[in-house]
């Protein structure tokens, strides 16, 4: 249907008014990325090898690299507050103390630059394009955020991307600016959406190998 190709100003705007918000928060204090790389040993069993899938439901687990510190941070807090579906991140977070995550956020932070390149193209690439205009206000135009509070999806997994989308639109995921973006959307304006993001160059696995180049 025709609906679920089209992004609304008053959504775009009622984004950004909710992203002017959160810029009032205190300022974010960095992590310890050297105290972060030994508590982070567990979450390279599945973040640091490259293509590594959760099992159900199936889909590549995200890639860290680069990402935002703060970001990150507020990823963990969201699992450990449930706010994020996950039983395995769940456990984990939960065990970790604010500066653990804060740690551990600033190491895969720092632990691999983001890639730089030539986006791959293709017709679904293409038609994703064409519809991240609205949310380029908060991810960049090309997937790299420039706010270090919402993440940078240039270079991420296809399938995670596309399971994060599902999620926001479930209820599953709750974030309240994602969540009214994501209620007119298809599940093929989802797939497209996260191919374009998918193609851009930017995010890394953190392998071994990689950090240990670093």
């Amino acid at each position: 249907m025709a609906r679920s190709h089209r992004f609304s100003l008053g959504a775009l705007i009622g984004a950004l008014f909710l992203a002017a918000g959160v810029s009032g928060t205190p300022a974010y204090a960095e992590g310890d990325a050297s105290r972060g790389a030994v508590l982070a040993n567990t979450c390279l069993g599945c973040h640091g090898i490259e293509g590594y899938r959760n099992a159900f439901p199936t889909y590549r687990v995200p890639r860290l690299g680069g990402q935002h510190a703060e970001s990150l941070y507020l990823s963990l807090v969201e699992y450990a507050e449930r706010r994020r579906s996950h039983a395995t991140m769940y456990a984990q977070a939960a065990t970790f103390s604010d500066q653990d995550k804060r740690d551990m956020a600033a190491f895969f932070a720092g632990a691999a630059e983001l890639e730089t390149g030539t986006p791959r193209s293709g017709p679904r690439v293409e038609r994703g394009r064409e519809k991240s205009a609205v949310c380029a206000a908060c991810h960049g135009a090309n997937g790299v955020s420039t706010n270090p509070e919402w993440p940078t999806l240039a270079g991420q997994h296809e399938s995670y991307l596309f399971h994060s989308l599902r999620q926001y639109r479930s209820g599953e995921r709750q974030n309240a600016i994602m969540a009214g973006q994501v209620m007119a959307l298809s599940d093929e304006d989802m797939r497209d959406l996260a191919a374009f993001y998918a193609a851009q160059p930017g995010l890394v696995t953190t392998t071994p190998r990689r950090i240990a180049g670093r």
